[in-house]
């Protein structure tokens, strides 16, 4: 299984239809997990936090809730492919071969004790994800722009990835690719 972790920001340009497009013709018939950045939504959250002071946990919370806006988002965009709330539900649907896309599940994501943290964004939760389901690779594909030969400390300290991700990928038994939209194939 291949986990693809699309960042929020490329929905700011024609970036994440052509993400889709590459990822429905290159990797059909594959056990594929989409997992989608909250982009604008959870900009937004943000945005609120600041305005109204309320704490992380509902911030976190509202963060997931933007996840689950761009999942539909996705599925508007690419019908064929199907969303799973939770890992149960993504072992049964990769047997279909549909794409997959992740709504993540609130109660899944505290049972399993993830932080409700704004050092934990959609970077993070695609590597917890990864290792809940196996995967034997986890891609993250950025609106940044990524050179060659950076290790993933360098690009958490430019902040190309969140804080906590070095944390959720210390151990990892999947391959991790970070590139460019650009750059994806």
């Amino acid at each position: 299984m291949i986990v693809i972790k699309l960042g929020g920001s490329l929905s700011g340009s024609d970036q994440l239809l052509n993400c889709l497009e590459r990822i429905e013709k290159n990797y059909r018939g594959r056990s594929v997990v989409l997992v989608p950045g909250g982009g604008g939504f959870a900009d937004q959250v943000r945005v609120a936090q600041q305005c109204w002071c309320f704490d992380d946990l509902t911030a976190h919370r509202m963060a997931i809730l933007a996840m689950q806006q761009m999942a539909l988002m996705f599925k508007g965009l690419k019908a064929k492919f199907a969303i799973a709330t939770n890992s149960a539900e993504i072992h049964v649907l990769s047997n279909t071969s549909k794409i997959v896309i992740w709504s993540p599940d609130i109660n899944e994501l505290d049972n399993a004790g993830v932080a409700a943290s704004w050092d934990i964004t959609s970077d993070s939760l695609s590597a917890w994800l990864a290792h809940t389901v196996s995967a034997s690779e986890l891609i993250l594909i950025k609106s940044a722009l990524i050179g060659p030969g950076f290790s993933v400390q360098q690009l958490a300290e430019l902040n190309v990835v969140d804080k906590a991700f070095c944390g959720f990928v210390a151990e990892a038994a999947f391959r991790i690719r970070i590139v460019n939209a650009q750059d994806f194939e």
